[in-house]
C-alpha cells in the first residue's frame, strides 16, 4: 500500500464503516474531518466573516463542526442549511445539537455579507444534476470574488469520475480525508478543486486491505522505482535491451527520429530505426547514435524481429493510414517482442478493430496502445461518464495495457489495475510530444520493464521532462530533459 491509493465513494464509505468497527466512532470521525477543515482555513485566511453552506447528511455535519471550531478561532459564522436541524440524523445531529448558532435557509445567504465561503453542501456521493435554485447560487458563487474551501469535494462534482453534475462550485481549497477520490484528478472535476489537502482523521491504514476492488491510484514513483533498470556498474549496453522503431516514407521520418531518440534517452541499450529504402538516407542524414535497419514490407519486419534480442518495437508515428502498416503492425505482433502501437498503427484498423485485438489477444508478450481521445474514438465504441472506466473496458477488450492520453492520462490493465496521471503541463499539447512518449515507454520495456510499470513510469517521465521545459516547449526539448528527470528520479 502507498499514499497514492485512489478510492471511490463507495470505497471510501466503506472505509469508514471498517474505521468504525475497529473501534474509531462516526462522531470521532466527523469531529476529525471538521477539525482538519478548520485547520486549513485558519492556516490561510485571517479571522472574517464567514458562511458554512450545509447540505443534508454527513457532509452538512462536517460543515457543523467547522461553524463551531472557527467561531472558536475568532471568525465571524453563519450556518446557512438545506434543512433545519430535526432534518439531520446520526452524527451528524450530534453536530447540529452542539452549535451556538442557528442554521439560516440557504435562500437567506447573501455573498456580499461574507468574505469567505466554506462549501458542504454535497459530498463525492452525488448521484444527481444539481439544479433549481441551488445551481443559480452556485453559478453566483462562482461569478464572484469570494474564496471558497469545499469539504471533501467541490459540490457538483462526481467523486467517481470527475464529471459536473449540472454545475459545479470553483473552490480556492479543497480538503479531502484519508485518502484523494478520482474525482479530484480526472477532468473536469481536477480544475475546480483549487489546492487539494488529503488528511488524517484516524481511519487506520490497515482498513485498505479489506476494500473491494482497490486497483486504483494517482501516478507515482512509489509505483513502480524499484523496477528501473539502472546501469550497472559491470553492465554492458545489450543488458538494456533493443528497441526497434518503424519509420515512414520519405516524407515522413521525423516523427520516428523523435520517438527512437526518446527510447536511447529513457535507457534502451540500442536502437534502431526500420526504415523503407526510399527514406533511407534521408534518416541516415539526421542519424549518429541510432542504427539503421532497411524495412520495406511486413516479410521485413518478421524477419528482423525473429532476433529475439530486439526486444521492444514500436509502430505508428509518421506511418501513414495504409494497407502496409497495417500488415506490419500484425506481423510485429506475430513477433515474441514488446509491441506499442501509436497513432497511424492504430488508426490504420479503424474499420476493423476486431482484427488487431484477436492478433493482440493471441499473443504473449507485452502490447501498449497508446492512443489520444480522437484515436480511442476509432477503436472502440465506449460511452462511460468515467475516462478510467473506459479505459478499463478498452483494456479488457483488446488485451493490451491502454494508455489513454490526455491532461489526465489513464493507463489500465486488462485485469482491472488503473492508474492516474495529474503532473502533465498543458505546454505537452503540441506536435510531436507523442511520438516522444512512445520512445520512452519502449525503451523502458526494452530494458524488461513490466509492461503496466513501464507505461505509468514513462508517462510520468514524459510529464516531469515537461515541466521542467515550461513555456514554448517542443517535443525535442523533452529529449534533453529526460536525462535531468532521470538523474533526479534515481538520486532521490
Amino acid at each position: 500500500m502507498t499514499d497514492s491509493e485512489l478510492l471511490t465513494p463507495k470505497q471510501m464509505y466503506m472505509a469508514d464503516s471498517l474505521a468504525i468497527a475497529k473501534g474509531t466512532s462516526g462522531e470521532t470521525l466527523m469531529q476529525n474531518a471538521g477539525k482538519a477543515v478548520a485547520t486549513v482555513i485558519t492556516d490561510n485566511y485571517s479571522p472574517c466573516p464567514v458562511a458554512v453552506l450545509c447540505g443534508p447528511g454527513n457532509n452538512g455535519g462536517d460543515g457543523f463542526v467547522v461553524a463551531r471550531l472557527l467561531d472558536r478561532a475568532g471568525f465571524k459564522v453563519q450556518i446557512f442549511a438545506t434543512g433545519a436541524i430535526d432534518d439531520y440524523s446520526g452524527d451528524a445531529r450530534l453536530m447540529a445539537n452542539q452549535l451556538k448558532c442557528d442554521l439560516q435557509p440557504l435562500s437567506l445567504f447573501a455573498m456580499t455579507d461574507y468574505q469567505l465561503l466554506v462549501d458542504g453542501l454535497f459530498a463525492a456521493g452525488l448521484a444527481r444534476d444539481i439544479s433549481g435554485e441551488i445551481a443559480r447560487l452556485i453559478d453566483q458563487i462562482n461569478l464572484s470574488d469570494l474564496p471558497v474551501v469545499s469539504i471533501d469535494m467541490p459540490s457538483g462534482i462526481d467523486g467517481e469520475s470527475g464529471q459536473i453534475r449540472g454545475i459545479a462550485i470553483k473552490a480556492d481549497h479543497s480538503v479531502t480525508f484519508f485518502r484523494q477520490k478520482p474525482g479530484h484528478v480526472l477532468l473536469p472535476g481536477r480544475t475546480v478543486c483549487g489546492q487539494i489537502h488529503v488528511c488524517d482523521i484516524g481511519i487506520p491504514e490497515q482498513v485498505l486491505e479489506q476494500i473491494d476492488n482497490l486497483q486504483l491510484w494517482e501516478n507515482s514513483p512509489k509505483l513502480w522505482r524499484s523496477q528501473i533498470n539502472w546501469r550497472r556498474i559491470d553492465g554492458h549496453k545489450y543488458d538494456y535491451g533493443h528497441t526497434v522503431v518503424l519509420s515512414g516514407d520519405q516524407y515522413s521520418t521525423g516523427a520516428a527520429r523523435m520517438t527512437a531518440m526518446a527510447a536511447l534517452r529513457s535507457g534502451s541499450g540500442l536502437v534502431s530505426i526500420a526504415s523503407p529504402d526510399n527514406a533511407m538516407q534521408i534518416n541516415a542524414a539526421h542519424l549518429t547514435e541510432i542504427m539503421l535497419r532497411c524495412v520495406n514490407d511486413h516479410d521485413d519486419l518478421y524477419r528482423l524481429l525473429a532476433d529475439t534480442r530486439l526486444n521492444s518495437v514500436v509502430l505508428g508515428p509518421g506511418g501513414g493510414i495504409t494497407k502496409s502498416l497495417r500488415y506490419k503492425t500484425l506481423a510485429a505482433l506475430k513477433s515474441p517482442a514488446s509491441v506499442l502501437l501509436d497513432a497511424d498503427a492504430l488508426t490504420s484498423f479503424a474499420d476493423n478493430p476486431d482484427k488487431l485485438f484477436t492478433a493482440i489477444k493471441a499473443r504473449k508478450g507485452v502490447t501498449i496502445l497508446t492512443p489520444h481521445a480522437g484515436e480511442f474514438s476509432r477503436l472502440f465504441a465506449i460511452s462511460q461518464p468515467s475516462k478510467i472506466e473506459s479505459a478499463r473496458i478498452a483494456a479488457i477488450t483488446s488485451g493490451a495495457i491502454i494508455v489513454l492520453k490526455g491532461a489526465d492520462t489513464i493507463i489500465a490493465h486488462p485485469d482491472g489495475r488503473a492508474i492516474v496521471n495529474t503532473n502533465a503541463p498543458p505546454e505537452l499539447a503540441t506536435a510531436g510530444s507523442g511520438d516522444v512518449l512512445a520512445g520512452i515507454i519502449a525503451g523502458l520495456l526494452a530494458q524488461n520493464m513490466a509492461g503496466f510499470q513501464a507505461a505509468a513510469c514513462g508517462v510520468w517521465l514524459h510529464g516531469q521532462a515537461a515541466n521542467l521545459v515550461g513555456t514554448g516547449l517542443i517535443a525535442t526539448d523533452l529529449l534533453n530533459m529526460l536525462p535531468v528527470v532521470l538523474k533526479n528520479l534515481k538520486n532521490n
